[in-house]
């Protein structure tokens, strides 16, 4: 008793001598008490690190090519810029609220593209949902349809949102993993070695399954799910009468003559599937930061309460550039002329150049199917410098990228963080790069490459 009095004592002189020194008592007070509450939330417990943050301010204090985020450093097409620039100055109505949950000729025209590709009548004001960003979209996707205890299936590696997104909304992460099959000696690795084993698959499917969510094209590997892929998943959605929540922001990046399928085409799964676009991945405007959820009534009503009462309204004039530049594409879809034809094309090559640079200094390209990245295996990097700088329990994935961005002048990211932390270094010994990138970038990635290259040689 005698000791908390003492503390007390000293505590409370300690206040009095900042009040001497002009701080007024009662600010003392609070400031000391107040925060002495817990001030995060728990839902916020262990999700707060953010790998993108920790890499991306470790490149900027180096001189380095940043191959590490997702984004095109290439302007987006003519017609989508003009646009936009049609949009500021056009109509000045478009600097106002439209709609809640889009700007009508965006979701008319949404309706009918994806209708088509869908096989679906899709009503713009019932089907669609306008969000910021495909992010938006999947944030308002699990707040409105997991509950307390629901679990969640993803397929690891997964884009880095999913977890966190799933454990917000009070679920529970479950995890079933990719896994590669073995290569010949001298061969690359391609994305589509990398399968699910069905009876694995199968298993993870309880009565408490509520939602699985697919990415396909998947990031980080570049995996497109193939039509048999699909109709597993499918059909055990169906048996178990769970909800496909469906990423497709990278439908139109995909590679060698490979189909991006959507699950909900696929006979009794539009009823259950939310699918997830961008119009940042579409017409490569990613601070655009437009995105849609597209999917039956039953699911989208309770979208667009969560919608209503947190962002209510996206950006008009991103709203109707995006219109517009889907209208446009809509008009040359299938032909030459189109941008989703074209850009595919283009990027393959980045693809295909990366990869034959990075293989001149001894990484292994996984060769993707589709999206914005591939993998690297730096299993003989671990064999060989096994003990890079860093702390004990550190996937060795996150000391090569450290070491690559301090010494090579090339920054990734360490693949690890793309999976549940029981996985993490099972798979710790591939990178990832994202290889849409201007040719300058490729270039300048290049003459880091060269120098690599030459301090190998004894």
């Amino acid at each position: 008793m005698f000791r908390n009095v003492a503390a007390i004592y000293l505590h409370l002189a300690g206040l009095f001598q900042r009040k001497k020194a002009g701080t007024s008592l009662t600010r003392c007070m609070h400031q000391t008490f107040a925060m002495s509450k817990r001030l995060q939330a728990r839902r916020l417990d262990g999700i707060d690190h953010n790998p993108w943050v920790e890499f991306g301010k470790m490149a900027s204090e180096y001189d380095v090519v940043n191959l590490g985020q997702g984004f095109p450093d290439f302007p987006p097409p003519d017609f989508a810029i003009q646009a936009f620039q049609l949009a500021l100055n056009s109509d000045f109505m478009l600097n106002q609220y439209t709609k809640a949950f889009g700007y009508p000729p965006l979701t008319k025209i949404l309706a009918s593209f994806f209708g088509k590709l869908l096989g679906q009548e899709i009503d713009p004001l019932k089907n669609v949902l306008v969000t910021v960003g495909a992010y938006g979209a999947l944030f308002t996707a699990f707040q409105a349809l997991v509950d307390e205890g629901d679990e969640v299936i993803i397929v690891e590696p997964f884009f880095d949102c999913y977890e966190p997104m799933t454990l917000m909304a009070g679920g529970r992460p479950v995890f079933v993993t990719l896994k590669p099959s073995p290569t010949q000696d001298g061969e690359l690795d391609s994305a589509s070695n990398w399968q699910l084993d069905p009876t694995e698959l199968a298993s993870k499917f309880t009565s408490r399954t509520k939602a699985l969510i697919l990415n396909t094209p998947n990031n980080p590997v570049g995996k497109v799910f193939s039509k048999a892929e699909l109709e597993l998943v499918a059909s055990l959605c169906q048996q178990h009468d769970v909800i496909c929540i469906s990423d497709e922001v990278y439908q139109w990046l995909v590679y060698d003559g490979h189909q991006h399928i959507s699950i909900a085409s696929l006979p009794g799964m539009w009823e259950r599937t939310l699918t997830i676009g961008s119009a940042g991945k579409s017409f490569s405007a990613t601070g655009w930061k437009v995105g849609w959820a597209l999917g039956p009534d039953s699911l989208m009503k309770h979208l667009r309460t969560v919608h209503q009462n947190t962002i209510y309204h996206c950006p008009t004039q991103g709203q109707a550039a995006v219109a517009q530049s889907f209208q446009h594409e809509q008009l040359h879809f299938g032909q030459p002329s189109s941008y989703f034809v074209q850009l595919p094309q283009a990027v393959q090559r980045y693809r295909d150049h990366m990869i034959r640079s990075l293989q001149s200094v001894g990484l292994k390209p996984v060769v993707p199917q589709g999206s914005y990245f591939l993998i690297a295996d730096i299993s003989d990097f671990k064999t060989q410098m096994p003990d890079l700088p860093g702390d004990a329990d550190e996937p060795y994935d996150r000391r090569f990228v450290k070491w690559m961005i301090r010494n090579k002048g090339l920054a990734a990211i360490p693949v690890s963080v793309f999976y549940s932390t029981p996985h993490r270094k099972q798979f710790d010994h591939y990178v990832r790069f994202c290889f849409v990138k201007d040719e300058s970038t490729l270039q300048a990635m290049d003459e880091k490459l060269q120098k690599w290259k030459d301090e190998l040689r004894p």
